[in-house]
């Protein structure tokens, strides 16, 4: 997964792979068994961190590159804009351009646009971007009055029907099975949702779900059509399959017809949606309906440090229900890192102080702010820490909110710079200027009135200058990546960026929601407002709403790669009553508190293959192998170089010194002749790993970690040799 802000806005692009073989380099083994898995069904478990952007897309490269996948026969689908450009964009780095990486609604979209005159005849009915304003008008014309909240509310329920494809007549019915709380009473939403329907047909108008909807009816009632489509692409990649609705399901199995070359990928351990229709039965069915499906989990984590990773781990542990019995064990495949920290505040005011405070702290050491992240359950809470970063001077940017090319002063900029780029030899501003940024920061000061300097306090004059910052920042970052840049090429990079709402990185501190931050990571971040009531939310009531919220810790837990604190307040005010308590899914985990009998350890990594053309219930289970734990305490262990000796790190060892000198003598020789670098032939904990266990037997020797078959087979009879005091000769050690 790309880092959210970790990577500069114009990054050194790397050379395109020379060979399909190329495009493997550098994947580990579970991930190799992704990219060469290219027929048939593939179901990618995928942990939190452990590189499944990096898997499937070098998945598609390779089979392009390979001469298996013609680019244009390949649909990629995902759920953000911003995913899609990222898929795109890492295909073209490994040269395979051409294939369509799109979110479910645009590849919707497009198909529908392409068939509708085909099918229906005249012209797609005009997309309306926000439905709110439709359902208050339709609640008018019933006479109903909606306050703000209710009037968000219901028009999430109208949403939910729609993509569970549940009709206005049984709404009441679908809601109460559903453990939904109807924020109106169950019939009346039901007659509102019908009025809001009728509306849109009186008004010609289709909304965000109806572009589903409508595709999927195309392809149900045209048979051409469908024929089409599916001789158009031929396979499919199906990217966090965890959030797939049922309406999205119905689609992909009409793009996919009787064929089964489809690759899913997703993690049900972060399933955070299902208020919007999503499920992940999809995901934890896909080996029952595809019986014979290759599946590969993927746990080992390049994000986080061993120490956040085992409280990702603990707070899965504790969990119950279904997506809990599928959850994945992650080992850290980072060095050793910090201890997350715990605090608790007398009330919320001070928590957003002292996370403030830490926050100035972090930076004055040198950590950017763009690498700090203060996520919260509901957006309501963002406004106490936004003051309170004001008043300690860090600059800060709201994720969530209004979209980045869509904020007035954006607008305003874009066009002030798209007429210098167009003019700008009669503009007085620009006459002592020269370079892209000095023209932009002209443009801007006059235009927009940014100034260097950050204005004082925060709200909407501090984010109206941070935005314009981010296109300063952005034209200093395109001119050093591209020398000679001009503005009319900082306005075509601008253009293309608002296509793909490809945002600028703003150079502060990301307030974000745990539902908004998703898919993102930051070096530190501060998960506030732990407490009960908060997390999980007081309206969580059943056993499947609470293990959401569970889920939803587990995701801001995992946005962290090295710095996590996490913190709760007694009160709400300063004064008020200390009736808060710190949120029970801490329970076991802080320190001060008892552990809580855990569940059984998760899955490991690792691949289990179909068989073809029998029966679900046929089809054999491997068993699961057992955690990794310590040979002398017994703990569960997550540190991938802790699982490679078998022991913690400060437990005894009871190493052969002399055999593990001997070992790096021979590793050193071998690495010579082979021309690479030492670990390439072993890496120091795998040799320490060998002196301790001390093997005589090929099979001893293949159960350390570390020892690949392929390893096995070129140096495992002189490994062996030398544990068993033997003396190699010339030719053998130098073979």
């Amino acid at each position: 997964m790309t880092a959210a802000t970790h990577s500069p806005l114009f990054p050194q692009v790397p050379a395109v792979p020379d060979s399909a073989d190329a495009v493997l380099e550098g994947l580990d083994p579970e991930q190799r068994e992704v990219a060469t898995a290219l027929r048939g069904p593939v179901c990618v478990l995928a942990g939190a961190g452990t590189g499944k952007t990096r898997a499937i897309t070098h998945r598609i490269a390779y089979g392009v590159r390979a001469g298996i996948l013609q680019p244009a026969s390949v649909l990629a689908v995902t759920f953000t804009n911003r995913a899609a450009g990222e898929m795109r964009g890492r295909l073209r780095q490994l040269g395979a351009q051409g294939v369509q990486a799109r979110t479910f609604h645009s590849a919707a979209l497009r198909q529908l646009q392409y068939f509708w005159p085909k099918a229906v005849g005249g012209s797609l009915p005009r997309l309306v971007d926000r439905k709110i304003q439709l359902v208050a008008d339709a609640a008018a014309g019933l006479g109903t009055r909606l306050d703000r909240g209710e009037l968000r509310d219901v028009t999430g329920e109208i949403e939910w029907c729609k993509v569970t494809q549940t009709i206005p007549a049984d709404y009441p019915y679908a809601a109460a099975k559903a453990g939904r709380e109807a924020p109106r009473d169950p019939t009346e939403i039901a007659h509102l949702y019908a009025a809001y329907e009728d509306l849109k047909r009186d008004r010609a108008v289709i909304d965000f779900e109806d572009v589903l909807l409508l595709t999927v009816a195309v392809l149900q009632d045209r048979q051409d059509i469908a024929e089409q489509v599916r001789a158009q692409y031929q396979h499919f990649v199906v990217d966090e399959y965890q959030d797939v609705s049922p309406l999205q399901q119905r689609l992909l199995d009409l793009w996919l017809g009787d064929r089964e070359d489809l690759c899913v990928v997703g993690d049900a351990s972060q399933t955070i949606y299902s208020f919007t229709g999503a499920t992940p039965d999809h995901l934890l069915d896909f080996r029952a309906r595809h019986p014979g499906a290759t599946v590969v989990k993927l746990v080992r984590d390049y994000r986080s440090t061993p120490q956040v990773v085992r409280l990702a781990n603990g707070l899965l542990a504790q969990a119950h229900g279904r997506a809990a019995d599928h959850r994945l064990e992650l080992v850290s495949q980072r060095p050793s890192g910090p201890e997350p920290g715990y605090t608790e505040y007398t009330d919320e005011p001070a928590e957003a102080e002292g996370a403030a405070r830490r926050i100035r702290e972090l930076i004055d050491a040198g950590v950017p702010a763009a690498e700090i992240a203060v996520l919260f359950r509901t957006n309501s809470q963002s406004e106490t820490y936004e003051q309170a970063l004001a008043d300690a001077g860090v600059p800060y940017q709201l994720r969530g909110a209004e979209r980045f090319f869509d904020r007035p002063e954006v607008r305003k900029a874009g066009l002030a710079l798209r007429g210098a780029a167009r003019f700008g030899g009669n503009d007085s501003r620009l006459d002592d200027v020269v370079d892209l940024p000095s023209q932009v920061r002209a443009v801007l000061s006059g235009e927009g009135g940014w100034t260097i300097q950050p204005p004082a306090g925060s709200g909407a004059v501090r984010e109206r200058w941070e935005s314009l910052t981010a296109l300063v920042n952005l034209a200093q970052d395109l001119a050093a990546a591209r020398p000679g840049a001009t503005l009319a090429d900082f306005v075509a990079e601008l253009d293309e960026r608002a296509a793909a709402q490809h945002a600028p990185t703003v150079q502060g501190v990301t307030l974000a929601s745990l539902h908004a931050a998703k898919g993102l990571e930051w070096d530190a971040v501060f998960l506030v407002g732990v407490a009960e009531g908060m997390l999980p939310i007081s309206y969580a009531r059943t056993d499947e709403q609470i293990e959401e919220e569970r889920r939803l810790l587990y995701v801001g837990v995992t946005r962290a790669r090295e710095r996590l604190h996490v913190s709760w307040s007694l009160s709400r005010s300063p004064g008020g009553r200390h009736n808060r308590r710190p949120s029970r899914f801490l329970d076991g985990l802080r320190p001060g508190t008892t552990p809580t009998v855990g569940r059984s350890a998760g899955s490991v990594g690792g691949v289990e293959r179909g068989i073809r053309g029998v029966d679900a219930t046929a089809v054999p289970r491997r068993a699961q192998r057992t955690p990794a734990r310590c040979r002398v305490c017994g703990r569960t262990l997550t540190d991938a170089g802790e699982m490679k000796l078998m022991r913690c790190e400060d437990c005894p060892s009871d190493m052969d010194e002399g055999l593990y000198e001997r070992l790096r003598e021979w590793r050193a020789v071998q690495a010579a002749n082979s021309g690479q670098p030492d670990f390439c032939v072993f890496t120091d904990r795998t040799l320490m790993a060998i002196a301790e266990n001390r093997p005589d037997s090929p099979a001893e020797l293949s159960r350390i970690p570390g020892v690949l078959s392929r390893k096995l087979r070129s140096y495992g009879a002189e490994v062996l040799a030398i544990c068993a005091g033997q003396e190699l000769d010339g030719e053998i050690a130098a073979d």
